[in-house]
């Protein structure tokens, strides 16, 4: 867009300097007291000495803007690199943390196995003492 503005700027300052040309070109030949000829020679020479220097400023700038979009290009594909490695990073960081919790977990659930087991037998034992208990204390069947 910027782009296209600048076109347009230079075009309409091509445009107004051609016109100033003429208008004074036609006011010196009607003002000045020399032949036709040799001013239309001179006024010719400077159009063409304004049209070149005209040229050769738009050619510069239109370099000096090719180089500094080319920079900011770099420039921003540096940056774009940045963000994609430090993502990169940063994804890696996730999975790492992903499985030490999930190390947790599974020990957590190992744990929980082991401790469930442990009270398991331990409710299986106290089972089997209070049943011989029972039979210690039960009267003995009576024939």
């Amino acid at each position: 867009m910027n782009a296209h503005l600048q076109e347009r700027r230079d075009y309409g300052f091509m445009i107004g300097l051609l016109t100033g040309t003429c208008v004074g070109a036609g006011l010196a030949m009607w003002l000045a007291p020399r032949l036709a000829s040799e001013l239309r020679e001179r006024m010719t020479g400077s159009a063409r000495s304004l049209g070149q220097r005209a040229s050769e400023q738009y050619q510069q700038a239109s370099t000096r803007v090719g180089e500094v979009v080319g920079e900011l290009t770099r420039k921003g594909r540096g940056v774009r690199d940045n963000v994609a490695d430090a993502v990169a990073r940063g994804a890696h960081e996730v999975a790492r943390g992903a499985s030490e919790v999930e190390r947790h977990v599974r020990r957590a659930k190992s744990d929980r196995v082991t401790e469930a087991m442990r009270r398991s037998a331990a409710d299986r034992s106290r089972s089997a003492r209070h049943t011989r208990e029972e039979d210690r204390q039960a009267p003995a069947p009576r024939d």
